[in-house]
């Protein structure tokens, strides 16, 4: 119960940090004619996916805005007994060539670069643009006793 109560707490403080000091920021804009996989995003926005893992230890999350025709992005976070703990962590997303058939399998238009490191908190944020009418997916994972727990989005936000 003391180590449920600490993590909340924890959670919170970071939460509260990151409210003071304005939340996460993008970096600046890509070039006009830089591939969409590559272009400023930032882990906020409207949640259109969010999933944890059946062990508790991980959670992907897609966010909308409606930036540079429709902006998407992925962060695959630590929660549970992973949070805080540096592990093997992956994300990325990408955008689908459908508008249509939530859940089913992406036939992938463009990507966006992996993120992928031994990270204590959080993958991402990795994002696509141009995405206003169409589907997005992402992949996540966080080696975790000694496996790779990981989950794969599917088309959202059709």
């Amino acid at each position: 119960m003391q180590r449920i109560v600490r993590s909340v707490c924890s959670m919170l403080a970071v939460v509260g940090f990151l409210l003071t000091m304005g939340g996460f920021t993008a970096a600046a804009a890509s070039p006009a004619g830089e591939d969409p996989g590559t272009s400023a995003v930032s882990c906020s926005g409207t949640v259109s996916y969010s999933r944890t893992l059946s062990s508790g230890v991980g959670e992907l999350a897609i966010f909308y805005n409606s930036s540079n025709g429709g902006t998407n992005s992925a962060c695959f976070y630590h929660r549970g007994a992973s949070y805080g703990v540096a592990a093997p962590t992956y994300v990325r997303a990408y955008r689908c060539v459908e508008s249509s058939g939530e859940g089913l399998p992406c036939t992938i238009d463009t990507s966006s670069s992996a993120d992928l490191g031994d990270f204590a908190y959080y993958a991402g944020p990795r994002g696509v643009t141009g995405t206003a009418n169409r589907c997005v997916a992402a992949v996540g994972y966080i080696e975790w006793g000694g496996l790779r727990q990981q989950i794969s989005s599917g088309r959202q936000g059709c």
